[in-house]
């Protein structure tokens, strides 16, 4: 069987000109040809400009296509096995790219204004939206939940590593009066929590007493939470919690 040009072209969803165009740098040449000269397609030729419309897909140029094809040591498995790779990748890549957007998109709903290199770059493989939609279900009708909302829209690259650190050097605080055995009352621990308080108020919202111990009562509660404190410092997160309790109380809330 044979094909004509426009039936080729209609079925590939392609132009007669680009299969001219093929023709003419001899990239697929027809089989056979009518009396009248006209082109006629047979399979093996459907078969190879399959091949070449999914290499193009993948970006080659039509030069490239053709070193590929003509490649005799290369057989047609092996060129499926080839854009099979090479499909497997781009899709990989894809999903990558849509994956981003997605973060971009719920950091926007969210307030970071960051694009995803930016992200990467401040919270590295800690997704900042994970927990978006639980927490805009449990505080979004807050004052908390609206103001952090809003200061957070206007933080650049450099505030969010400025938050970071801060935040990690409050962490240190705590880490170090913990594993020096100093009890959660004490003044240190204390002072460590005030200002693991301010660092909130500063940044995100106003978080009063009643707020802060609702936190820490939370860093416990939650396994999340505890994770982020506890997988390096077994303990760690009771600790803050035990401070920030005994903070409030020195506070008399």
């Amino acid at each position: 069987m044979s094909w004509s040009v426009g039936q080729v072209a209609k079925d590939a969803g392609i132009t007669v000109r680009t299969l001219h165009h093929y023709d003419e740098v001899g990239l697929l040449t027809p089989s056979e040809r009518t009396s009248a000269g006209y082109r006629r397609y047979s399979y093996d030729d459907l078969a190879r400009l399959q091949r070449i419309l999914a290499y193009r897909q993948l970006g080659f140029g039509l030069d490239e296509i053709a070193a590929i094809l003509d490649d005799s040591s290369v057989d047609p498995i092996d060129h499926l096995r080839r854009q099979h790779a090479l499909l497997t990748g781009k899709i990989e890549e894809l999903q990558q790219m849509v994956a981003a957007v997605e973060k971009t998109m719920e950091a926007r709903r969210m307030g970071v204004s960051l694009n995803p290199q930016e992200m990467f770059e401040v919270f590295g493989d800690n997704d900042p939206t994970q927990y978006e939609e639980e927490v805009k279900e449990r505080w979004g009708d807050t004052d908390a939940y609206r103001q952090s909302q809003q200061r957070t829209s206007r933080y650049t690259k450099d505030d969010w590593l400025t938050i970071k650190a801060e935040a990690a050097a409050n962490v240190e605080q705590f880490r170090a009066a913990f594993l020096a055995g100093t009890p959660a009352d004490a003044v240190e621990a204390m002072d460590a929590a005030e200002e693991h308080r301010q660092h909130i108020t500063q940044w995100f919202y106003d978080c009063n007493y009643e707020i802060h111990r609702g936190l820490g009562t939370m860093y416990v509660d939650d396994e999340r939470f505890t994770a982020n404190y506890d997988t390096d410092t077994p303990g760690l997160a009771g600790y803050i919690r035990d401070a920030i309790h005994a903070n409030a109380a020195r506070a008399g809330k």
